[in-house]
């Protein structure tokens, strides 16, 4: 009989303490900010992310009451930023933004530091954007998809090909186009797409994989010809340029995204206020307005939806890899 009323009164506390931590957590919640957000962007400053994170977390500051602090810590294909929010306190003021990268690091990368599901909550995918685009530097002479193959194949793995990181967009679409066309590229790998376009701009390396959001400025401004885009459709941004099924390479369809993540921990009421704040900032018209000439188009998932879409990038991802034949480094 002991027995019994101790199991019970063991349940009954077990009860009261799982009540007491959600209303603590939920009661945290609804105080929180009540400081600056750090908002650890894991690659190079000034850069596609950038100029994305920074418009939207603007308005989300302005929602929440609380500065949005950026933190650019590049390196390691986005991990070392990634490993800081990974270790971060799970009180809601570190914030990852960062791209698809997050996901596929767990396929190309053969240890990461961290596990980029079990250790993050998903917040929100803040946007799409609309594919990668094939850019050569003007003064390579082709200007066209098949001109560029015969060049590639003239050189015999000489050309090099800027990637943001391994396992980034720059680095999957170009991987993919170098299967389809049959021709030999020499990955030089950046920490971020921003060093990468700069050496392009700069003539240094004579490719690149780019966002169409990252390229399209030097696209239309004449300091970077456009070639192809990835997708099943053209861009609506760059409506002339064919895509890589057109010019007979096969469907290269592999979109880039931004998004937001928590450490794991953290109450999932702080990643339903930011993905609320997020959900109206993307659609201000501050925000569309930088989004259209960026090249991305709004998304603004519920964390539920976010981890769905995760689990499926990751399958993508672990397809991809294997049709390219490209093993973990």
């Amino acid at each position: 009989m002991k027995a019994l009323l101790s199991a019970g009164s063991n349940a009954a506390v077990s009860v009261v303490s799982i009540a007491l931590c959600t209303v603590s957590g939920t009661l945290y919640a609804q105080a929180w900010p009540m400081k600056p957000v750090r908002v650890i962007v894991p690659f190079a400053g000034g850069g596609p992310i950038d100029a994305v994170a920074r418009p939207v977390m603007d308005k989300v500051a302005a929602g929440v009451g609380q500065p949005m602090v950026f933190d650019s810590r590049p390196g390691a294909s986005g991990t070392i930023g990634s490993e800081i929010v990974a270790r971060a306190p799970r009180d809601g003021y570190t914030l990852l933004f960062t791209t698809g990268s997050h996901t596929s690091n767990a396929v190309y990368l053969r240890k990461l530091p961290y596990d980029p599901i079990a250790d993050f909550l998903p917040v929100s995918q803040v946007a799409r954007a609309f594919g990668q685009v094939l850019v050569v530097h003007p003064a390579l002479p082709v200007r066209s998809v098949k001109e560029f193959i015969a060049f590639a194949k003239a050189r015999k793995g000489s050309l090099n090909y800027a990637s943001a990181g391994i396992g980034n967009a720059t680095h999957i679409a170009a991987e993919l186009f170098k299967i389809g066309a049959g021709v030999d590229l020499v990955a030089i790998t950046y920490k971020g797409g921003g060093p990468a376009l700069t050496d392009v701009l700069g003539g240094h390396i004579e490719v690149m994989f780019p966002s169409v959001t990252q390229a399209l400025p030097y696209i239309q401004s004449g300091k970077l010809r456009a070639l192809a885009v990835s997708g099943a459709r053209r861009s609506p941004v760059l409506p002339a340029v064919p895509t890589f099924q057109e010019v007979g390479l096969g469907p290269i369809d592999f979109t880039g995204w931004h998004a937001t993540w928590l450490p794991a921990g953290t109450p999932i009421e702080i990643a339903r206020r930011l993905q609320s704040e997020i959900a109206k900032a993307v659609v201000h018209p501050d925000v569309q307005a930088v989004f259209a000439q960026l090249g991305v188009e709004a998304v603004a998932s519920t964390p539920e939806e976010f981890a769905e879409f995760v689990k499926r990038d990751l399958a993508q991802n672990i397809a991809i890899a294997k049709k390219a034949g490209l093993q973990p480094e």
